[in-house]
């Protein structure tokens, strides 16, 4: 007597395809769910996009994630390249807590969430939003959750530049094919006392 597994029917195999696709559809947002999440407006996207893009050496398929304080202060980031599995939330929520506890401890313990999370993806294309950029979104939302975060912008830098999702708020510099800037050839701050670009301007320094 043999034992063995009988090999799956096409059908079982379409449908199992079906579900996976459905599931991973699912751990997905688009541009108006996000922009209804109630996500927090950053200040300045600007100051934090230039003071990321000069602390990180940004390529395409690189994502960056930053805890931010009440003031725009930077806590804590991680850059880290996306994995060549398929574009699921899920992953992508993976790969975003795991940069969080590696580089600061959860806020579980307070009931209110102090400190912000916000994400920026350099990837291929133009500045519309994808498929993986809703992905994103998701990964972004669940992780902060898990964490004790609040989620904070998503911000995507293309060869046209950088643009907060959601927002409608961007610019043509930093892009995909800018090279690092020092601070130093930065234009001066318009905002003085606190600013984010202070804190990356030092974070940068060390």
């Amino acid at each position: 007597m043999t034992f063995g597994f009988a090999p799956s029917s096409p059908a079982a195999a379409s449908a199992a395809m079906a579900v996976d696709s459905a599931s991973r559809l699912a751990r997905m947002l688009e541009p108006a769910e996000w922009a209804s999440a109630g996500i927090p407006l950053l200040r300045n996207p600007r100051e934090v996009v230039n003071g990321l893009h000069a602390r990180h050496r940004l390529t395409p398929a690189t994502a960056v994630v930053a805890v931010l304080d009440p003031d725009e202060r930077l806590r804590a980031s991680a850059s880290f390249s996306r994995s060549a599995s398929a574009t699921d939330g899920w992953v992508f929520r993976n790969a975003l807590l795991s940069q969080l506890r590696r580089v600061i401890p959860h806020d579980l313990r307070l009931r209110t969430p102090v400190r912000t999370a916000v994400l920026l993806y350099c990837r291929e294309g133009d500045a519309r939003w994808t498929e993986e950029d809703g992905a994103w979104m998701w990964g972004l939302r669940d992780a902060c959750t898990l964490h004790g975060l609040r989620c904070g912008a998503y911000i995507t830098l293309t060869r046209e530049g950088w643009q907060v999702l959601g927002e409608g708020r961007g610019g043509r510099r930093p892009n995909t094919t800018s090279a690092p800037t020092t601070f130093a050839e930065e234009p001066p701050a318009r905002r003085t006392g606190g600013a984010a670009s202070d804190v990356l301007r030092r974070a940068a320094a060390r």
